[in-house]
């Protein structure tokens, strides 16, 4: 079992190579939200929740260099927000009104979903187009409505969650490399 799991998980690396192109421009957007005092906010469920936190914390952290930090937001993390908005206005509305309150134009939200079909995800997505928000899709399966729906989408082709999820996690740490090269070293550092 192994080494199927191993060989499943190359054959979806392998798939990175032919949408280069694609992850480099999202790695730019959110280079430029970031160089343009905008913030970055994220939003998935469950796995996809816990890499939103990831990301985010390598954004206000760090990556692999010292630096000042950047704004980034895991929308999942804030249990008093999401018991209030899921009791209030229901599950589906828990991210769509963190981005209504929080997003500002020139802000990214990167929505995260191994199916592209959760319900919250897409709510907060919508969200964005009437805010002037940018809003990038990172997905699994065949993209599902999300694909569709987001500025920018990029599409793990697996039917197995576990395999999307790792292939996630590469992404996002291949945009916090690509974003922290791009970033000024310290404050008043030219970039």
């Amino acid at each position: 079992m192994l080494n199927a799991m191993i060989d499943a998980h190359v054959q979806c690396l392998q798939q990175l190579k032919t949408i280069e192109p694609a992850l480099k421009r999202v790695g730019d957007v959110l280079l430029q939200c970031l160089l343009g005092g905008r913030k970055i906010m994220l939003c998935g469920n469950g796995g996809s929740a816990s890499d939103a936190q990831h990301f985010a914390a390598e954004i206000v952290g760090r990556f692999e260099k010292e630096r000042r930090a950047y704004p980034a937001v895991a929308l999942s993390t804030d249990t008093s927000i999401l018991t209030a908005v899921g009791n209030d206005y229901g599950y589906d509305e828990v991210f769509a009104r963190q981005v209504d309150g929080l997003g500002r134009p020139g802000d990214v939200l990167i929505g995260i979903s191994t199916s592209g079909q959760s319900e919250n995800v897409i709510r907060a997505v919508k969200r964005c187009k009437s805010l002037d928000l940018h809003s990038v899709g990172l997905l699994g399966k065949d993209g599902g409505a999300l694909e569709r729906m987001v500025d920018q989408a990029i599409v793990v082709d697996s039917a197995t969650t576990a395999r999307i999820q790792e292939i996630h996690i590469f992404i996002l740490h291949y945009w916090a490399w690509q974003i922290e090269s791009g970033l000024p070293q310290f404050p008043g550092d030219q970039v």
